[in-house]
């Protein structure tokens, strides 16, 4: 059997959760520069009140003296604002979405003025290239990290501090706002939570609502970080760091994002080293296996465990618009919307999600674009490494 490293010819562990792919030929041209927004204070959804808010964020292009050619991007669950471009010329890979930003591209930065920013409880606070506020912030009235005392936050309230940012910068109208996974969440809530202000709105690979199933599977993927004896009740800064469960969820997510097409084309059953036959003893691995220990590990240094789990209760909590129901979320929405779903997607799988989403938007009378462009073996990860893949669609849709 061949080992991990020549079963996969020097391809490097990736150090994104949901990224596995190399950079674009075309990248952004230019580079790109993090900047910060402020708020003293926020009161989330629930009543919960948050002092000292800073979001990280960036923007691509020019915003025009109208200040209507804006586009705004939310990003998906192990993302941050780094849609597109490049801190640094020797970066090695540009922004996650950088194939459809840029000059003459689909998200095109020679007309539109693209703002990305960085969620409340974003997945990686100690990444030095993101600023968020969440339970590893101090509380300024302790003086101490917030831990589990953090308010519960949810998709509308990354919703809200965003409108925030937008109303800084004097941004009163949208030409659209557009997300994947996670962010296609976003994308919808701010269709349905500002209709007067959204243009249109694009849902890549996500769903009106969290359903049983997806609620399930969320409630898996935190368990690892409950269970490990170093959480703590999320009591742990300043001592050992949850990071066996931390790491183990991310584990899981990072499988689960993915699709056995992936596995069975990049790793078949080859064993993760040489010589060492899996079935010869409990120590030996697949290289799958290894290959998710090494891709977990790197993101979990750059993770918090109770950031994980404040991003778990938001997309558990998610139904669009707010309301009692799905559909009365979804008649908030006035825009026109273009879904783009990945066809072999293990997260959202389309017949449980955007086909059924499809089919409500227009009961609603709401236009809805539909494109099955993304159909290659990535699973739900497509919706982030393929997008380029619905890139005329796309044009066509933002051009309207």
């Amino acid at each position: 059997m061949r080992s991990l490293a020549k079963r996969l010819g020097g391809l490097a562990l990736a150090a994104g959760l949901f990224c596995f792919c190399t950079a674009p030929a075309l990248a952004f041209e230019g580079l790109v520069e993090k900047k910060v927004f402020e708020m003293p204070s926020y009161t989330t959804v629930g009543g919960g009140t948050i002092k000292n808010v800073r979001i990280g964020w960036e923007s691509y292009g020019k915003l025009n003296d109208a200040k209507d050619n804006v586009i705004l991007i939310t990003h998906f669950f192990s993302g941050n604002s780094h849609a597109a471009g490049k801190y640094k010329m020797e970066d090695p890979a540009a922004g996650y979405w950088d194939s459809i930003i840029g000059p003459g591209k689909p998200l095109d930065t020679d007309k539109f003025f693209i703002v990305s920013s960085d969620t409340l409880v974003n997945l990686s606070p100690k990444d030095p290239t993101v600023v968020t506020t969440g339970p590893a912030s101090v509380n300024p009235d302790t003086g101490k990290p917030y831990g589990m005392s953090f308010p519960v936050v949810t998709i509308r309230d990354f919703v809200n501090v965003q409108k925030a940012l937008l109303d800084s910068l004097n941004v009163k109208s949208l030409h659209a706002v557009m997300g994947g996974s996670m962010g296609s969440l976003q994308a919808l809530e701010w269709g349905a939570s500002h209709p007067e202000m959204v243009k249109r709105v694009v849902a890549v690979i996500g769903g009106a609502e969290a359903d049983p199933f997806l609620i399930g599977w969320l409630n898996l993927w935190a368990a690892p970080i409950r269970v490990d004896p170093n959480w703590q009740g999320g009591d742990y800064y300043g001592k050992a760091e949850p990071k066996a469960g931390l790491t183990e969820a991310l584990k899981l997510v990072t499988l689960h994002a993915r699709h056995w097409k992936w596995a069975d084309a990049t790793f078949g059953r080859g064993w993760a080293e040489e010589g060492k036959d899996p079935a010869a003893s409990m120590n030996n691995q697949y290289a799958i296996e290894a290959w998710l220990d090494k891709a977990a590990a790197a993101r979990a240094a750059v993770s918090d465990a109770n950031h994980f789990l404040y991003l778990v209760k938001a997309n558990q909590t998610f139904l669009v618009g707010g309301g009692g129901s799905l559909d009365e979320g979804l008649a908030k929405i006035k825009a026109p919307v273009l879904l783009i779903p990945s066809a072999d997607d293990l997260v959202f799988p389309p017949e449980r999600a955007m086909h059924p989403l499809k089919e409500r938007l227009e009961k609603q009378g709401v236009a809805v674009t539909y494109t099955d462009a993304i159909t290659t073996s990535l699973g739900h990860l497509d919706g982030i490494a393929n997008i380029a893949k619905a890139g005329d669609t796309l044009s066509t849709f933002m051009a309207k």
